[in-house]
């Protein structure tokens, strides 16, 4: 099987570097995950200061050290050779580069709202095939995952030639390529280009990686760990809200009935009354139905509470 691409992934110099005595060193996605990614660490009290063409910015957290805003498809790489003791990228750059790193956490914080995407194998829509089984052999096929797309077709015993893309891979079929792999979301820009999907190769989404030494370190896990603490309390936080009322004691059955919550609410007596303070944390987009709901259940003095973080 032949591989066209103008570059290897530097899997033969892998040298890990040994952990020093030094805060933890921590690598993030520019391109289309950047914002997100700014945001969230801004969220989770870890906010990225830096200037517009600033290459070197700072976390100011007694755990952090050097931060650097890398090309994703980078990432793994940087992490697995001792560069950086922890990272975010694809879980498809993961696998692409090979990079040997340990999976911390899946962080579902992008765009997308299931928080994952897809590498597909697609075709024009006017080639009567449904299925990467049917590739006629030594077809040509564009991608950015020569690594992923290789392995696929090794595993259905198709022999293909793989080109390596820079971007624009949708529009290389059907005057250059025969196919192409390529991440998509919807799918939608390939049907506007006229492609049609006909198999899935991988389902990816964002994740934090950390080095297997640093992994090992116990003093640096621990550090590793509550970081990841704070970025998934962020994001079990979004789109909760907290609510909190009253209720008299005659009426609180009904309205915990009603009451949805992540577990079970909080509920304590008010003192020197027949009435209860009753707490939970809902969706938000439950709310607007759910006030006037519990207000007509006996719900007095109600409140709307954000929430930053939530750490189960």
């Amino acid at each position: 099987m032949e591989i066209y691409t103008p570059w290897e992934y530097p899997l033969s110099f892998i040298s890990l570097r040994p952990i020093k005595e030094r805060m933890i060193d921590i690598a993030l996605p520019k391109g289309s995950l950047e914002e997100a990614t700014l945001t969230l660490f801004k969220e989770a009290d870890l906010e990225v200061r830096r200037t517009e063409r600033d290459y070197n910015p700072k976390i100011a957290d007694p755990r952090i050290g050097k931060v650097k805003i890398l090309r994703p498809q980078e990432i793994p790489i940087y992490v697995q050779n001792g560069y950086f003791d922890l990272g975010i990228s694809g879980q498809d750059w993961v696998k692409e580069t090979g990079a040997d790193v340990v999976e911390v956490a899946r962080l579902s914080y992008s765009k997308q709202s299931s928080g994952s995407v897809r590498i597909v194998l697609a075709v024009a829509e006017d080639w009567d095939i449904n299925s990467a089984r049917e590739i006629p052999p030594h077809s040509r096929i564009s991608t950015e995952y020569p690594r992923i797309t290789a392995e696929f077709f090794e595993n259905l015993g198709i022999p293909v030639e793989i080109f390596f893309s820079y971007g624009a891979t949708e529009a290389k079929v059907p005057d250059l390529m025969d196919a192409i792999v390529d991440l998509t979301e919807t799918g939608s820009t390939l049907r506007k280009n006229g492609l049609k999907i006909i198999d899935t190769l991988l389902e990816s989404y964002t994740v934090l990686i950390a080095n297997k030494n640093s992994w090992d370190d116990p003093q640096r896990r621990k550090e590793i760990e509550e970081i990841k603490t704070l970025l998934l309390g962020v994001i079990q936080a979004r789109g909760k809200v907290l609510l909190t009322m009253n209720v008299a004691e005659d009426k609180l059955d009904q309205l915990i009935e009603a009451l949805p919550s992540l577990k079970m609410p909080t509920i304590s007596k008010l003192y020197h009354t027949d009435y209860y303070a009753v707490e939970t944390v809902v969706d938000k987009r439950e709310v607007n139905i759910l006030i006037p709901k519990l207000k007509s259940l006996g719900a007095e003095d109600i409140l709307e509470v954000n929430i930053s973080k939530i750490v189960r």
